[in-house]
Order: C-alpha cells, then structure tokens, then sequence
C-alpha cells in the first residue's frame, strides 16, 4: 500500500515487504500486505521494538512517544466490512508467521489466546500476543471510535490534527498501553 503524504512508516521494512507475498488462505488471491493490520491489545510487540529505537529493519528511530493507538469496534467493523463486500479477517498469532491460519468467522475468536494477548510479560507467548485483524483494501475514518496516547503533548497534536475533521473520535492519554 502507498504511504500517504506526510506520514512516517514505522514497520519492520523485512516483515513488510514478506507480508506482501503471505496469501490469507480464508481469502484467496490476496496477500496480508493487502490487508491493514490491527493487534487486539495496545503494548504490542511491534511497539516494544520501536520503543527500543535500534531494530536494523526499522528506519524510525524516534521512540514510542508520537506513536497513537486508533481503536475499532470489532463487531461493528465486520458488520461494515460486510455491508460493503470488503473483506475482513484475523489469526490468532501474526499473520506474518507462515503458520497463521486465517478466520473469517468470528464464531473461531476463541481460537485467539485472549490472555496471551493481554500479556505484558509476553516472551513465552510472542506470537500469540501478536493476532490480529485485517481488513482489505483499507479502513475507514468514521470507523475509529478513539485513540490513545502517550502524553498530553501528544493527545494536543492529535486533536489539532482531527479538528477540522467531521468525525473527530476522542483522544486519550493511555500511558499504561505504551512501555
């Protein structure tokens, strides 16, 4: 996908490029790059590693500070997603293991490891603390109904970001979801 003007990638440029090759086996003929990927839990471990600012494979080097969190109704994403013939899906851990299977059923959401997901000690359980969501072909603004932040710093420049915006969800100070 093409980054938008103005904005910074952050991810693992390897894992990236990977993704654009890994099929979604509950939907064939798409890769997960064609995805955007959401963790189920804040502190992700993508996080973690751009907290510590020395990853070889990821360029951005200025902390965990400016990152936001932007959150979804899960529920209400699906019913979105299937009101407009896009489709959705999500693993129970990354989907750039070539392990994951993929779901587009959410009656299999507790093939997730919830508490592995919740983790904040998640060395024993990396991979399950990192499933995800995905929704083809991108996601919609109106659909994110708040986002975290850091600091008030942060939580200022959001708002003056979303202000003009006609769907503006509340901002947050969410230390707790960032290392």
């Amino acid at each position: 996908m093409a980054q938008r003007r103005g904005t910074t990638g952050i991810g693992n440029s390897e894992i990236k490029s990977d993704r654009l090759r890994l099929p979604v086996s509950c939907h064939p003929g798409t890769t997960v790059g064609q995805y955007v990927p959401f963790y189920f839990c804040p502190r992700s471990v993508m996080l973690y590693v751009i907290s510590r600012r020395n990853h070889p494979n990821v360029a951005y080097r200025d902390g965990q500070g400016p990152i936001v969190h932007l959150m979804a109704n899960l529920h209400e994403v699906v019913v979105w997603a299937n009101a407009n013939q896009r489709l959705w899906a999500f693993t129970a851990i990354n989907a750039a293991n070539r392990a994951a299977d993929f779901f587009s059923d959410l009656g299999r959401l507790s093939e997730i490891d919830w508490p592995a997901v919740s983790a904040s000690q998640w060395v024993s359980c990396r991979d399950q603390k990192m499933a995800e969501f995905l929704v083809h072909g991108g996601f919609p603004w109106e659909l994110v109904r708040g986002i975290g932040v850091h600091s008030e710093a942060v939580g200022t420049r959001a708002a003056r970001a979303i202000a003009e915006a006609s769907h503006r969800p509340l901002v947050k100070v969410k230390p707790d979801w960032y290392y």
